[in-house]
């Protein structure tokens, strides 16, 4: 009980930043003995920062109490299929180091050891506050190898990604306690936590990567299903098969996906990697862009009806790694395109919003999961079923 009031006292501290004793404990409905305790204790352990005594008012100055940044650290790891990102992350969640390594599609012999050099890089740069890091999360695609034949791989490649265990992986390479998501799981609970979650209790979550890819918090938690895979929106199949079976349904993957946008660029001899980028609203890509947005968001409002049907939810959230711009143009279409569908025997359209995070959110998300496992008083944040 003792802990988990702590715990409480340092969430409500992160969700209302500083506060002065009173205030804490007439939030957590602690009493004030219990909260001068407990904010000793964490002082005492280096979590909190002291602010400024506020005066004015009768009786003592009241001192606002806030999450001391260098209380404790945490990494996030991104492992996706055109690059790997290391979020160094302090107490408040705020991102202290970034560092980015691009590829075609990641090649392990090559990828192992550069997770290895750069972990260390960023351990290494804390110097004396090294041992605060709690631990490391580790966000990636279920299957990385998934959908080869799209992105061109071999099915030696593909085999060798879906059969790696990439958590004993990593957890070789430090002696830091390795946290695992989904990548676009890891991706919705940044959300949850540090963005639309915090007003929003039930959301649908998309994000924009070389292949579409979803989350869902139910209740605000998030809500990982049988296998650990709710919200796989990248294989939501776009139309009713056929009875002859000749051809299978095209799945939502081959018309929300920035790899779509690579293929188009390809065709006409542009970069395809402006896809992630400003350029792909620059001449010459605009008109290719155009096109993609126009197919992507009746692709995307499809799959909004289709989850609204089944979850009832109130929001949508749209996130991904295109440029600001590009988001929120596929946001407005895909609004508009959710009045092309008939909603008879539905409650309500559900709101569209756009993400808070951006490209960051799967290594962001990863890197809160060690940090809330440690502090948060719900342990079940991240594991409702």
């Amino acid at each position: 009980m003792r802990q988990f009031n702590e715990r409480v006292v340092l969430q409500t501290l992160r969700a209302h930043g500083s506060l002065a004793k009173a205030d804490l404990a007439r939030l957590t409905g602690l009493t004030a003995q219990t909260i001068g305790l407990i904010t000793a204790r964490l002082d005492e352990d280096q979590l909190l920062n002291r602010g400024a005594p506020v005066r004015g008012r009768v009786g003592q100055p009241s001192v606002p109490l806030g999450l001391n940044p260098d209380g404790a650290f945490a990494i996030g790891i991104k492992i996706g299929r055109r690059s790997a990102d290391w979020l160094l992350v302090d107490f408040t969640g705020r991102v202290r180091e970034r560092l980015v390594l691009d590829y075609a599609f990641p090649d392990i012999p090559v990828l192992l050891p550069a997770i290895k050099s750069n972990l260390n890089r960023l351990l290494d740069g804390l110097g004396p506050l090294r041992d605060r890091v709690v631990g490391v999360g580790v966000a990636a695609p279920y299957q990385l190898g998934g959908w080869h034949r799209m992105l061109g791989l071999t099915e030696a490649q593909s085999l060798a990604w879906n059969q790696i265990d990439l958590v004993a992986e990593v957890q070789a390479l430090t002696d830091l306690p390795i946290s695992f998501a989904k990548d676009t799981s890891a991706a919705c609970v940044a959300e949850l936590l540090q963005g639309k979650g915090r007003d929003i209790r039930s959301f649908l979550y998309l994000f924009l990567d070389t292949f579409v890819g979803g989350g869902l918090v139910l209740n605000s938690h998030l809500h990982r299903g049988v296998n650990g895979n709710a919200g796989a929106v990248a294989s939501l199949p776009l139309q009713v098969a056929t009875a002859d079976m000749k051809e299978l349904p095209p799945q939502l993957i081959s018309q929300a996906s920035l790899w779509d946008l690579e293929q188009r660029f390809r065709e006409h001899a542009l970069d395809p990697m402006a896809a992630y980028d400003a350029r792909a609203l620059e001449a010459p890509w605009l008109p290719y862009t155009r096109e993609w947005v126009a197919r992507a968001a009746l692709a995307l409002a499809h799959c909004i009806v289709a989850g609204t049907a089944f979850l009832d939810v109130e929001a949508v959230v749209i996130d991904g790694v295109v440029a600001p711009d590009l988001l929120r143009k596929l946001w407005a279409r895909t609004g508009e395109a959710l009045k092309a569908y008939n909603w008879e025997g539905l409650q309500q359209m559900p709101r569209l919003e756009i993400g808070s995070i951006g490209s960051d959110a799967r290594a962001l998300g990863g890197a809160l999961l060690p940090l809330h496992a440690c502090f948060a008083p719900d342990h079940e944040i991240f594991l409702k079923s």
